[in-house]
């Protein structure tokens, strides 16, 4: 879809000094049918699909900064990027519209404003929340079958929220994330403000995790273990030795990606 649309494009240059100005949006997309967020030369991603309608309505290049790199399969309701556009002439209200007709309804831009200069999507967040949904009943729901893992076996939430307790404050994650590649000293030491399951009636669960950063699948991966914890293959008391360990086949294996949704990012 962006080498379509790219097409009807006139080339030409970026925006740089005086005739830029920083523009921050705030993204909700369904992650289904998406190769992740990060654009990738031949691959629909939301970010190269996103990257592509910008460049068509503001007719010069654009290269996005995001706050969160969202994998295959995963949704946002929040997710925020910024990239620098010409000054002269900026209709944002225009912007927000036409990108909204060329993509909808798979990826919609909620809000479109002019940002401070030097603002980054992702090196000016403070932090990031995620929400991550559970089905768990026997009957599936067609409604909830895109945006919830379908769980049938019966989970005990309060062992899940107990499980919770140790996964706050500042630890190595590395138990619970995908290391990266080439592997090197890469810290995976993150700091998690919050982490939660609420009830949300008829077999529904919600966790919700905030953090001032996340690593690869760490959402997911933890999710998994809590999930092994609710269903009685683990303890509570597990998820402790699990993050001192500081191994992923400590951990559970990864939730599904299409219960997962980035919520919200912080600033300030």
């Amino acid at each position: 879809m962006r080498d379509q649309l790219a097409l009807f494009a006139p080339p030409r240059e970026a925006p740089s000094g005086d005739d830029a100005v920083r523009v921050k949006l705030v993204v909700a997309y369904d992650g289904r049918g998406f190769a992740g967020f990060a654009p990738n030369v031949g691959v629909r991603t939301v970010g190269g699909t996103l990257e592509a309608a910008l460049e068509r309505v503001l007719r010069h290049p654009v290269e996005l900064a995001v706050a969160g790199r969202t994998d295959a399969g995963v949704h946002a309701t929040g997710q925020v990027v910024s990239f620098d556009a010409r000054a002269d002439g900026l209709d944002l209200p225009r912007v927000q519209r036409a990108v909204n007709r060329m993509l909808r309804p798979a990826i919609v831009v909620r809000s479109a404003d002019v940002a401070p200069p030097g603002f980054d999507a992702r090196f000016s967040a403070t932090a990031r929340r995620y929400r991550y949904l559970v089905l768990n009943r026997s009957t599936p729901d067609p409604f909830l079958a895109a945006t919830a893992w379908h769980v049938e076996a019966p989970l005990d939430l309060s062992r899940m929220r107990l499980a919770c307790d140790p996964l706050i404050g500042q630890h190595d994650f590395s138990s619970f994330c995908r290391r990266p590649k080439p592997d090197g000293e890469v810290s995976l030491v993150r700091r998690v403000l919050d982490a939660r399951w609420t009830d949300e009636g008829d077999g529904l669960l919600r966790f919700d995790i905030a953090a001032t950063a996340f690593c690869h699948q760490m959402v997911r991966s933890i999710v998994g273990t809590l999930v092994d914890v609710g269903r009685g293959r683990r303890r509570a008391g597990e998820v402790k030795g699990i993050l001192v360990a500081r191994d992923r086949s400590a951990a559970g294996e990864p939730a599904p990606p299409h219960g997962l949704s980035l919520e919200e990012v912080v600033y300030g």
